[in-house]
């Protein structure tokens, strides 16, 4: 049974005094390839789309329709850490601080947030909550999972036309069985995350990169 998310944590921010409250969420730290993307969003409580949902339990299309539509009727950021940045400061700092930047990229600066995870950000400057599972329990956050999703797919896509053979297009950058042979057939891409063990033990054998 999928669960159904609700408004009632950004009803209870908004309770406590807050005007702008965000859902944060991100995706992309289980890939062995490309960024780490996370979105910010807020909905507006009397305009608030059927179908919002942890943006892993929808299709596709579903994703892509309701990410359409927030990214029209919500106020929406969206914010990534390069895979240099990944492998300077940690997967999950980078995630963090691709969720920073999408706070920050919001025009209008919430005053609070909803964080996905059970960590808060160290940069974030205004008050959040730290909601585990969160993309699944509150509306606003699985509206930023379902934008951060389908933004990062489109750039998975769009690299898969640069390096192709890995099946971007299809597994994202996660480790499949397919992604994990051809990097043995073609070796190790600039947009491989090298503090990856797979990635890590590939190039320590000396496996060729490709330029």
């Amino acid at each position: 049974m999928v669960t159904v998310p609700d408004f009632s944590f950004e009803a209870e921010a908004l309770a406590a005094g807050a005007t702008f409250v965000a859902g944060v969420d991100e995706v992309g730290r289980g890939p062995i390839a490309g960024p780490v993307t996370a979105a910010a969003v807020r909905l507006d409580p009397g305009n608030i789309p059927e179908g919002l949902r942890d943006s892993k339990a929808m299709s596709q299309a579903a994703r892509e329709r309701l990410s359409e539509w927030l990214l029209t009727h919500a106020a929406v950021s969206v914010a990534h850490a390069s895979v240099e940045e990944i492998d300077e400061i940690n997967i999950l700092r980078a995630s963090h601080l691709a969720m920073e930047r999408a706070v920050a990229g919001l025009g209008q600066g919430p005053d609070f947030a909803l964080i996905d995870g059970n960590l808060l950000p160290r940069g974030l400057t205004i008050p959040a909550r730290a909601l585990v599972k969160g993309d699944a329990r509150c509306q606003s956050i699985a509206a930023a999972s379902i934008v951060a999703k389908v933004a990062r797919d489109r750039i998975m896509v769009d690299l898969a036309q640069q390096f192709p053979g890995y099946g971007w297009e299809r597994n994202a950058g996660y480790p499949t069985k397919a992604h994990l042979q051809a990097l043995l057939d073609f070796g190790v891409t600039p947009v491989h995350r090298r503090s990856f063990k797979p990635i890590h033990n590939i190039l320590y054998q000396g496996i060729y990169v490709t330029p």
